[in-house]
């Protein structure tokens, strides 16, 4: 009851949506943390990973990683994401669950 007091309808809708995202990744203990001024979403799967190498992708993610162990995400301008919707329609057709 709390976190709807706290929370709007529309946020709630957000982290619904999010859920079931999450649920889908491989790893089932997160860490999530968002940094306003710099637009960067840092997600975690370990409380406190120790990474010792990232790979920059094209579009703005940084997989670290621990030897082959892939400990976490940050996601660059992560207010800007959205999934195209072309890829969320087919996204959908495939995991209707998903979207």
């Amino acid at each position: 009851m709390v976190a709807t007091q706290l929370l709007e309808k529309q946020s709630l809708a957000f982290l619904f949506n999010a859920t079931v995202n999450f649920i889908q990744l491989p790893q089932t203990k997160m860490w999530l943390n968002y940094d306003t001024e710099a637009d960067v979403l840092y997600l975690h799967f370990e409380e406190k990973p120790n990474s010792n190498h990232s790979e920059m992708r094209e579009d703005g993610l940084i997989l670290d990683y621990r030897d082959n162990i892939l400990v976490g995400l940050t996601i660059l301008e992560a207010s800007q994401r959205q999934v195209h919707q072309t890829r969320r329609r087919a996204i959908k057709s495939m995991h209707p669950q998903m979207v």
